[in-house]
């Protein structure tokens, strides 16, 4: 099961926050095709918002074919997302979190870690298609 929060300071919209979660959990293997999402009076208590605004998230995530809504049931995720094992994931993990130790060894603070990680992949990626 997925717990909701929310970046009330990060400008990005409620909605969207809640799919981008739901994304990312996708990709990390936390939530796998068959589990159920929260109900959205689940979420409205939680977080304490607009009821529309979950279903809002939820409508845009059945469209992209990533949850079903199953009337009276609930919704439920019906395909995962992202390229590696769950076992790929951990020895990843493993060696980002090494990274992250070296960096801020370095004095790099959190922004400056999402810069030059976020530089390294796009090169990555431009290097592949080159």
């Amino acid at each position: 099961m997925i717990d909701f929060y929310l970046d009330r300071g990060s400008g990005v919209s409620t909605y969207l926050q809640l799919v981008h979660q739901v994304k990312q959990a996708l990709r990390l293997g936390t939530l796998q095709p068959g589990d159920q999402l929260p109900t959205a009076k689940e979420v409205v208590e939680r977080l304490a918002i607009n009821p529309n605004t979950v279903l809002k998230a939820y409508r845009e995530l059945e469209r992209e074919g990533l949850v079903i809504g199953r009337p009276g049931m609930g919704t439920f995720v019906e395909r995962s997302i992202g390229g590696a094992g769950l076992a790929d994931h951990a020895r990843l993990r493993r060696g980002l979190t090494s990274w992250i130790a070296q960096a801020r060894a370095a004095g790099l603070d959190q922004e400056d870690m999402h810069a030059l990680f976020g530089a390294v992949v796009a090169d990555s990626f431009r290097e592949e298609i080159a």
